[in-house]
């Protein structure tokens, strides 16, 4: 199907029972018809030496891969020192790299956070749009999807039950599956 959208979503968290996992992983139950949640794991990236850009690590190819196939991207984080964690910080700067390689170029983004506090992760969500910029990715900046005190929000089995929560993700990723069709209109040859 020609409209389809593939949304290649990762958490910035290595943590089995990641609250941020969690979330990614109602994401993918909450994609809109016409359009799928794929999921990657960061777990077994390396820790980004540039030394090691010529012989690139097997798992970073194949995460650059799985951002080139996909049409969109959704990136679920939580904060770390009011900021980024190191681990989805490491693996975005394998993925634009070497210079001139950068998978994430033109690529339709949306953001998501959950955090135990009652800030949900903005401050991490706030440095990320920074890197958009150099990376040239393209944010959708609304609905902000920040799931605040997230113990509360999600059950034993890590299940999303806030309908607020539930509301706003699936809007964002709505206004993220429109944005990846526009871009598609907008790159499509024009007749001679």
């Amino acid at each position: 199907m020609q409209d389809f959208v593939k949304i290649l979503g990762f958490a910035g968290s290595l943590r089995k029972a990641s609250y941020n996992k969690m979330l990614l992983g109602a994401a993918v139950g909450l994609a809109p018809e016409g359009s799928s949640v794929e999921t990657f794991d960061l777990e077994g990236i390396p820790p980004f030496n540039e030394d090691l850009e010529g012989s690139t690590p097997a798992r970073v190819k194949e995460f650059k891969a799985r951002i080139r196939a996909a049409d969109a991207l959704l990136i679920v984080t939580p904060e770390y020192n009011y900021s980024v964690p190191g681990v989805l910080k490491n693996a975005m700067d394998w993925a634009s790299r070497p210079y001139g390689d950068n998978s994430f170029k033109d690529k339709p983004v949306a953001l998501m956070s959950a955090s135990i506090g009652m800030l949900g992760g903005a401050r991490a969500q706030y440095h990320l749009r920074q890197s958009f910029v150099f990376l040239e990715m393209r944010p959708v900046n609304m609905p902000e999807v920040m799931v605040t005190f997230a113990p509360k929000k999600f059950d034993a089995q890590g299940n999303l039950l806030d309908e607020d929560a539930r509301k706003f993700a699936r809007q964002l990723l709505a206004n993220l599956v429109d944005a990846a069709r526009r871009g598609r209109a907008t790159e499509a040859p024009r007749p001679s």
